[in-house]
């Protein structure tokens, strides 16, 4: 059971990061609480775009929620919240598909009337118009890393910087990354756009 001590309970006022250092500090359960209403669909989202599996995300995001109790004290003071919890929902999906072999895809259909904003931001990689079946194909056809970035980049609208955080390296390296990566999907998609004639 855990202990409520007299350290005030605010439940709408505060920030993600006061939250974090209430809940550490009196370990009450409602600091918690408040985080998870917050980001609960958040992360259930993003583990359906991660894994394209409704059923199986909606485990691991409690999942994702329970690592992160366990975590919250390694949480750094001047760290955002989001990007961090962000970080771990990207990095346990990533273990989860490494296990199981499974390809993640991490393109998903946009639904009717959305908008389609997976089109636009992907086809401001191509000088040309491009074929967006095609171009999913494509994105395919890079490896997991190679994927993970140009989402982040493109679709999730991800800093150089927080990318650099998720995969615990360098901006440069990022930027060197994202440069190999955007090379690869215009290789393949103009393969695929050819007949696929790869060889």
């Amino acid at each position: 059971m855990v202990e409520i001590r007299n350290a005030p309970y605010q439940e709408h006022n505060s920030t993600d990061e006061e939250l974090v250092r209430l809940f550490l500090e009196s370990k009450d359960n409602r600091h918690f609480q408040k985080l998870y209403e917050r980001y609960a669909v958040k992360v259930y989202q993003k583990c359906v775009t991660l894994t394209r599996d409704a059923t199986r995300a909606e485990d691991i995001m409690h999942d994702v929620f329970l690592k992160l109790i366990h975590k919250m004290g390694t949480f750094k003071t001047g760290s955002k919240f989001s990007t961090w919890l962000f970080t771990i929902t990207h990095n346990h999906c990533m273990d989860l598909a490494r296990v199981s072999k499974r390809k993640v895809i991490l393109v998903h259909e946009a639904a009717p009337g959305a908008g389609d904003k997976a089109e636009v931001c992907l086809q401001g990689l191509f000088e040309e118009e491009v074929n967006l079946a095609t171009l999913k194909e494509a994105l395919d056809l890079l490896d997991l890393e190679d994927k993970a970035m140009v989402y982040l980049r493109y679709l999730d609208d991800r800093s150089i910087r927080d990318i650099a955080v998720i995969f615990r390296t360098t901006e440069s390296a990022v930027k060197m990354r994202l440069l190999r990566s955007r090379r690869k999907l215009r290789k393949w998609y103009h393969k695929l756009s050819d007949g696929g004639n790869f060889f």
